[in-house]
Formats: C-alpha cells, structure tokens, sequence
C-alpha cells in the first residue's frame, strides 16, 4: 500500500474546497510519486490545520485537489526562532530542514565579521522548511526573514527594548569565566512565556568585539556548548534540542 503524501499548500483549506496545485506539484505527484486521479492525500498551510483531500484532476502540468475533512486543528511550534551566520549550500540546506523539524518558529540569517557566505536564497530556506515540515507532520512553517549584519540586529533589539531574549551560544569566553551550560542558563526562564532566539556563528566563530558586544547586552543570555568546538550546524541542533528539552514542547 502505498504512503500517503502530505503536501503544503498556500490556499485556505475548508470542506469542499477545490485546489489548484502549482506545476512542480503536479510533476511530483504524477511523475514522481506515481499517483492518478482519486488518490487521497494530507494538506496543510500553516493556518488551517490538516485535511485528507482527493486528486480531483491530474496530468503532467496541472492537477486540482478536492478538500474533504479536517483531521487535526490548527498547532503552533514554540516561538523560537534560529540566527545563523550562513555557511555553505549543502549544510545550510540541511540546516533549515533540521531547525525546521526541531520546531523553530522563525529562521534569519545573521552576517558576522566571520560570515564567509554573502548571499542567502530566502526561497531555497524556505523550500527546504516546506519538505521538512511535509515530512514530520508539522502543521506550520518557520518565518523566513532577510538577513541582517549582526550590529544592525542587535540594534534593532536594543530599540524593541526586549520582549525577546537571544541565547548566545558561545564557544570561547573572553572574559575568563566559566559560561553556564544551557540547562543552567536557561532554569530561571523555566516559568516565564518568553519568545527566544539560538544564536550561533560562523564556521571561524565570532570576534572578541562580537562576543563583549553580545555579552553587555541585557537580553542577551550566554551559555557553552560543551568542551568541543563544534561545527557551526551542529551547534545550531545542538542548542535547538536543549532548548526544547527546558522551555520548549518536548
């Protein structure tokens, strides 16, 4: 028997409706997953929850889908969101699929004075968080935002005066002090319902001016990834997953 397919839409979902899919969609489901005209699938759009729906029309360029029952409400991941200093393709590929099934709520790539990568395609970020969330059965998708240089960002947080607090994962310490482990940093957060951002740098790091700059800022909170340097995508899941083990739906 073969899987169901669950497919992101950008169309309202409601009983009855009728959905016309985009070309790539069509291909994919014909050409690809081998499906005809009265198979059934999942939908989704992030706003509607999740219907089953039936292949009303299909050929190689277009296809429609008829819209039957809902079969889960509307759920909304955590508000966390993931700053990033891009890296190359293939890991930042990677990268927005796995923060996206980790459950990020908003993804924005952050230039450092390290950032080696000088140009983010928010549309492949974006096509990569639609596969993962068709594929782990989420029922949203994280914001894509523009990048911002980290000055700029910072800036525009200071002028927000707080409201959300950005967990500074820092692999060095320029002070001498022993930084706090995740779990450590973020137990007096425990009880307070407070959107967070994981920061995490560049493949070389962040500079010490980068590092004293985060770390005078009042809604900045530090912590250590551990005793090994490590790559800059794995510790963006690293820190996403202990996040969630302390403030988040796990």
């Amino acid at each position: 028997m073969a899987s169901t397919i669950r497919l992101f839409v950008e169309a309202a979902l409601c009983d009855g409706a009728l959905i016309n899919l985009p070309q790539t969609q069509a291909h994919y489901l014909g050409a690809v997953m081998r499906r005809k005209a009265g198979d059934e699938l999942v939908l989704f759009n992030g706003r509607d929850g999740q219907w089953h729906g039936r292949l009303a029309r299909l050929d190689k360029k277009t296809a429609s889908v008829t819209v039957l029952t809902q079969t889960r409400e509307q759920q909304s991941a955590p508000d966390l969101w993931l700053l990033f200093a891009p890296i190359k393709r293939a890991p930042l590929d990677q990268m927005a699929q796995k923060a996206t099934e980790l459950g990020v709520s908003g993804l924005m790539p952050v230039m450092t004075e390290r950032t080696i990568v000088s140009r983010v395609k928010t549309d492949r970020l974006k096509a990569n968080a639609i596969e993962a969330a068709e594929q782990t059965e989420r029922l949203d998708l994280p914001e894509i935002f523009e990048a911002q240089k980290l000055p700029d960002l910072l800036a525009q947080w200071s002028a927000d005066k707080g409201g959300r607090r950005i967990l500074f994962c820092d692999e060095e310490l320029a002070d001498g002090k022993e930084a706090p482990t995740i779990e450590q940093a973020l137990m007096p957060f425990k009880d307070k319902a407070l959107p967070w951002a994981v920061l995490v740098g560049p493949e070389g790091g962040f500079t010490d001016k980068e590092r004293v700059h985060l770390k005078s800022l009042p809604f900045v909170t530090t912590a250590k990834l551990g005793p090994r340097i490590l790559r800059a995508d794995t510790a963006a899941y690293a820190a996403l997953t202990l996040w969630q083990s302390v403030l988040g739906d796990w």
